[in-house]
């Protein structure tokens, strides 16, 4: 905890310095998990509290024993969360990294592990129904999955994916494809682009340059990077401007990533697995899975226009 205090302080003063958010802008770091089997490993929006104060997320675990974990709820309010576990109905999943509500299918949601199987499921109250599941497109090899988006532009849908990278040597490879689903449920995708993607932050040797993704409703791709010495750390994380995607009516998707990433924030002490942009907000929530440490959300304002 003492750690996690004065990664808070470093990334609070740095965040300061590089006029990064107004002052009093981003909120504080707040456990949702105290060990490895309860770290954030993805998150999806499900709505507004009652009283807008707070919002609703659906979070992944990467568990991959059978009887674990595999989805809880947060409502997170700044100040205070509470979290309550999801049934899991259906085949059992091995390593969740990445879930995303589906635009205009209120309650149904696609969920991604770490090889590339997508889930999509019907969550209902405490029960997450499993419709159907299908393996991504164009998996390439040593491909590990962290990140998955949707994106809806001009009545069309299309998917956004990455293998995480690895270090210098392994950059990051964003894969982006139109998204339609066949009348029993299974998602399907269209033809495949890719693009390679390095973080500018952090830079060490087993960073992860792509550990989740989020879209805005402008088409802004807000990225997290991360980098793991360890189940007990030391961790370091950065959330940045990765770029721009564009659906058009005919549902080409086209990725454009930025040559040089601006960072938005740094994080040192947290590893950052978790990041989506609320709607109608210019707030992200953040979510980290901190191995034996356990696992914390913030908001931070970096989804705006």
């Amino acid at each position: 905890m003492l750690q996690h205090m004065a990664g808070l302080t470093a990334a609070t003063a740095l965040l300061t310095v590089l006029g990064t958010a107004p002052a009093g802008a981003d909120g504080t770091w707040q456990k949702v998990g105290g060990d490895a089997r309860s770290g954030v490993s993805g998150l999806a929006y499900e709505g507004r509290t009652g009283d807008g104060a707070g919002v609703h997320v659906l979070v992944v675990h990467d568990n991959k024993r059978s009887g674990q974990q595999r989805l809880s709820r947060i409502t997170h309010r700044e100040g205070s969360d509470s979290i309550s576990p999801i049934t899991w109905d259906g085949p059992e999943p091995v390593d969740l990294e990445a879930i995303e509500a589906i635009p205009r299918m209120p309650g149904e949601y696609l969920a991604l592990t770490g090889r590339g199987l997508v889930y999509r499921l019907k969550v209902t109250g405490s029960t997450a129904t499993v419709v159907d599941y299908s393996p991504l497109p164009a998996i390439g090899e040593g491909d590990d999955f962290e990140s998955f988006a949707l994106v809806a532009q001009n009545g069309k849908l299309a998917a956004l994916w990455a293998d995480r990278g690895a270090g210098a040597d392994r950059p990051a490879t964003l894969y982006a494809a139109p998204l339609t689903f066949a009348p029993w449920g299974q998602p399907q995708f269209g033809a495949v682009t890719h693009r390679a993607y390095r973080a500018a932050y952090p830079t060490d040797g087993g960073t992860r340059h792509l550990s989740d993704i989020s879209v805005t409703s402008s088409g802004r791709i807000i990225a997290s990077s991360a980098a793991d010495a360890g189940d007990d750390g030391p961790f370091d994380s950065a959330v940045s401007d990765a770029g721009r995607v564009t659906v058009s009516a005919a549902g080409r998707v086209r990725v454009t990533l930025a040559a040089s990433p601006t960072v938005l924030g740094r994080f040192p002490q947290y590893k950052i697995e978790g990041v989506e942009c609320l709607p109608g907000s210019a707030d992200a929530l953040l979510g980290t899975d901190d191995e034996n440490l356990g696992g914390y959300v913030r908001t931070m304002p970096f989804c705006g226009p």
